[in-house]
């Protein structure tokens, strides 16, 4: 193993910090990703091969990561419009992040 200390934080789409899988596919498009490395993702978004990994990278010792709280209805409303998808496509994506 590299015995290398990282400092910043290592946030990845689809996790707390940043609940929007959609995101890995804005990651695919600007870096090219299936073509440099053969990466792809799946229907669901998943990553293949399953061993890949993908996030943000930010070095700074002072970065923190934080938790999202529950996301109402007129926050998904809004994104749904800033991402122009439906708002069930928007239900679908940030599910787990939704206020009942």
């Amino acid at each position: 193993m590299i015995k290398e200390s990282y400092k910043g934080i290592r946030p990845a789409p689809g996790y707390p910090a940043c609940p929007d899988h959609l995101e890995k596919q804005t990651i695919w498009k600007l870096l090219d990703v299936k073509e440099q490395i053969g990466v792809e993702l799946t229907e669901s978004l998943a990553m293949w091969p399953a061993a890949s990994v993908s996030g943000y990278y930010f070095g700074n010792p002072e970065a923190k990561y934080f938790g999202l709280g529950k996301i109402t209805e007129d926050q998904l409303i809004d994104y749904s419009k800033r991402r122009e998808i439906s708002i069930e496509d928007a239900q679908k994506w940030l599910n787990p992040n939704l206020a009942n």
